[in-house]
């Protein structure tokens, strides 16, 4: 059986991570994305109703995509990624 599938960016699920998982306002998660809070808000309502189509659909949630930093150890910089 092939599942269908629901594709999330990658700032999505970071949206997702900052806002429900780490539990930090709007504000402060936006500012941690380097994004304004109606940016935030409206990335945070696209994963959420990707995931609420996923779970009620019995879809697979692919992550792929977007723009991100990944953060190096302290003091190491940071580097921009494509995927």
């Amino acid at each position: 059986m092939v599942l269908d599938r629901v594709s999330l960016a990658v700032e999505e699920l970071e949206a997702v991570r900052l806002k429900d998982l780490e539990g930090l306002d709007q504000v402060k998660a936006a500012a941690t994305m380097n994004v304004s809070q109606p940016t935030f808000h409206r990335v945070l309502e696209s994963a959420h109703r990707k995931i609420a189509d996923a779970l009620v659909r019995g879809k697979a949630i692919k992550i792929e995509g977007g723009e991100y930093v990944v953060k190096r150890r302290a003091g190491q910089g940071r580097r921009p990624r494509r995927g």
